[in-house]
């Protein structure tokens, strides 16, 4: 939150409000957000909240951050995301509090919605003839794109060191280090090496380790602002946000979202698909992206040029955020204009944004 204060070249005061997405929360993390923003030296007048849309918290963050300047509710906002899945995505499971007995009455689509994700990457595969020779070579090519553009430097424009603790191997005492990348990227990862790897979800499953995303720490963190405060400031805008579209879908295939989510954020925008330069389509497993790009006919190449979440991780709360600064570092890079960040979301939903590159 402090670079993304610095980065945009205005002061933490300037801020009127603080939205972060979230699906582990820690203290409802109502109050482990705002201590947080208080922590990073924002004053007491910058409000806090926090969202959570599963999958696509941060991206969800932004749109509710866009929408409360579209309306006039406020000039400057911060939206972004953090998830800590090695703290707490281990303990957490089916509630306890949902008796057996009650879980056969509901329907299917209500028990579905605490059906773990695997099983419905599996569904997808299944229903939508992805085999597993097809998610092992997507998940090489996932890693082989995010390894050359981490070799390149095209992430540096990104990222922000932030200091962790880990335990030291001499001492066995807790000490400081400095992460400046990340750090799930398999470097040189071939489709022998993937293809040994166990099914996770049944022994004739498709969907393991290597061609799942990875459970995964991480915080992502965006300023808005209303065009015409920026321009009496002299701050020139790297983009602009067009849009969000969500859309539902049978929460055992929860994949698929983007299948729906993309085409409705099309027809809203009134951009078409051939006008879209980059996308950024969530890697939530190999077969559900897959399916995606089939069922929507999407240009592969344009697809996570520099790799995903398969590579790159996908702390929940944090990947939309995430997504839309490698969209526009990418349409940067490119010398392009047209952007789409999109993913699906637990629970049987996905999520669609538009974004248009200025600078």
């Amino acid at each position: 939150m402090k670079a993304a204060v610095q980065r945009a070249n205005i002061n933490t005061a300037d801020v009127n409000d603080a939205m972060i997405g979230n699906v582990l929360a820690e203290l409802g993390f109502a109050k482990t957000g705002r201590m947080a923003l208080n922590h990073a030296g924002f004053p007491n007048s910058t409000t806090f909240h926090t969202v959570n849309r599963q999958c696509s918290s941060s991206l969800q963050a932004i749109t509710h951050i866009s929408h409360s300047i579209m309306v006039g509710q406020i000039d400057v906002g911060l939206a972004g995301g953090v998830e800590s899945m090695s703290r707490n995505y281990n303990s957490r499971g089916v509630p306890t509090d949902v008796s057996p007995t009650l879980l056969g009455s509901m329907v299917k689509d209500a028990r579905d919605c605490l059906m773990p994700m695997g099983v419905t990457s599996e569904n997808v595969a299944e229903r939508y003839g992805v085999d597993r020779k097809a998610q092992d070579e997507y998940a090489v090519r996932s890693h082989g794109r995010a390894s050359r553009a981490q070799k390149d430097g095209r992430f540096d424009w990104e990222l922000v060191p932030v200091t962790v603790q880990r335990i030291d191997d001499a001492t066995g005492q807790p000490t400081g280090f400095e992460v400046t990348k990340d750090d799930g990227i398999r470097h040189g990862l071939t489709y022998e090496k993937v293809s040994t790897l166990k099914p996770v979800f049944g022994e004739n499953g498709k969907s393991t380790a290597g061609n799942s995303s990875q459970i995964s720490d991480g915080a992502s963190s965006t300023i808005l602002a209303r065009r015409s405060w920026a321009e009496e400031r002299g701050l020139k805008p790297l983009g602009r946000f067009v849009g969000t579209q969500i859309s539902g879908c049978a929460p055992d295939e929860m994949g698929i979202g983007p299948i729906y989510a993309i085409p409705a954020l099309f027809k809203y925008t009134g951009v078409e698909q051939k006008d879209v330069d980059v996308m950024e389509l969530n890697e939530a497993f190999a077969s559900q992206t897959i399916a995606c790009i089939r069922a929507l006919g999407l240009d592969e190449e344009k697809v996570n040029p520099n790799g995903g979440a398969i590579a790159l991780g996908h702390p929940t709360g944090a990947t939309g955020a995430r997504q839309t600064a490698t969209l526009f570092a990418e349409l940067q890079r490119q010398d392009k204009e047209i952007g789409v960040v999109s993913m699906c979301a637990s629970t049987g939903q996905g999520v669609a944004s538009l974004f248009v590159r200025e600078s």
